[in-house]
């Protein structure tokens, strides 16, 4: 039992799922369509939520809204399913795939047995589709690989029903297509997409999110030094990092696709200063990408001086400058 399913390479899982089951069902649609649709850029600070012993960060939406979102201001339904026991996601799963229609599973990383051991560990919200079975294999289309793999059905129900925070709980999810999306719907999608980003990032309440969590980052960071001290504060930006570059895509990639999604988008709303705008987020993505290195710098122990944490701070600033000049640009845009 195998779906005529295409296995697209994509830089980030869940925009890969998204776009990889909107062209089975029919709509033309790239990754960076799907992020930028979806909302999919954001900067937050979760200090509530500790992971190896450092506060979390992201640089995107909450894991699934990207789906949800590009289905919703598309026109399409969204199938979505969790489940309390393992035995009934099984038979859902072996039922959509008798049906002819592949899934998209969040799963945790940590027991994904063709990843390299360097990169599992207790994250669970990545995104896979599964597009058929073979006796005891599941057929996978994981999207940050170069080709399909398989799991067993021991392996993929570990990894379905992973515990801890953002626990799948065996979810399943699909689009359910029942009309031809036009250009206009498209037009309308990307508009809706470009409106809710500028909202989270410019004026999301509170000091964590968006451009002023940048902000408040950046701050921070001086003050983790005075406090906590050079090796602490440390392991804090090696988190920074390592969200930035291993979890996804991270911040520096994600602006790259926002720029590549403006880039495309100009099909759509023929403004020039679209493209212009998106050449910004490439410059933020190359900033995030500097300060990244300079964050490992000091995390290895190369740069131990407070100078070194000033410059890290100067560098989130910066970086908040330009995202929020692009953005603000873009709320100004008549489309």
């Amino acid at each position: 039992m195998q779906i005529d399913f295409e296995h697209r390479q994509a830089a980030h899982c869940e925009n890969g799922v998204t776009a990889n089951l909107l062209r089975f069902s029919g709509v033309e649609i790239t990754e960076p369509l799907a992020f930028g649709i979806g909302s999919g850029l954001f900067f937050i600070y979760i200090p509530f939520l500790m992971v190896n012993n450092a506060p979390a960060f992201s640089y995107r939406t909450m894991p699934g809204l990207i789906f949800k979102r590009t289905c919703k201001r598309l026109g399409i339904e969204v199938i979505r399913k969790k489940f309390s026991s393992q035995e009934s996601a099984r038979k859902m799963l072996d039922s959509c795939l008798q049906n002819n229609q592949p899934v998209g599973c969040q799963v945790g990383v940590y027991y994904l047995t063709y990843f390299p051991k360097e990169y599992r560990f207790h994250f669970n919200a990545h995104n896979l589709v599964v597009f058929g079975k073979e006796e005891d294999q599941y057929l996978i289309s994981d999207p940050v690989m170069e080709g399909t793999t398989s799991l067993t059905d021991y392996e993929l129900n570990r990894v379905r029903f992973a515990k801890g925070p953002l626990a799948p709980k065996g979810q399943i999810y699909y689009p359910n297509l029942t009309k031809n999306i036009t250009p206009e719907n498209m037009k309308y999608a990307i508009r809706k997409g470009i409106r809710q980003n500028v909202r989270d990032m410019l004026f999301i309440p509170g000091p964590i999110a968006g451009v002023s969590g940048i902000k408040f980052v950046a701050k921070k960071i001086l003050k983790w030094h005075d406090k906590l001290g050079a090796q602490k504060t440390g392991l804090y930006l090696a988190q920074l990092v390592r969200m930035q570059e291993e979890i996804g895509t991270g911040g520096g990639g994600f602006r790259f696709i926002y720029a590549a999604f403006l880039q495309q988008a100009h099909k759509f709303i023929p403004d020039d200063k679209i493209v212009a705008i998106s050449q910004q987020f490439t410059s933020a993505g190359d900033m995030w990408r500097d300060a990244a290195v300079q964050a490992a710098g000091i995390f290895k122990g190369r740069l131990t001086q407070r100078s070194d944490f000033v410059n890290m701070h100067d560098r989130m600033l910066q970086v908040a400058e330009v995202e929020k000049q692009a953005f603000t640009q873009l709320s100004k845009l008549k489309f």
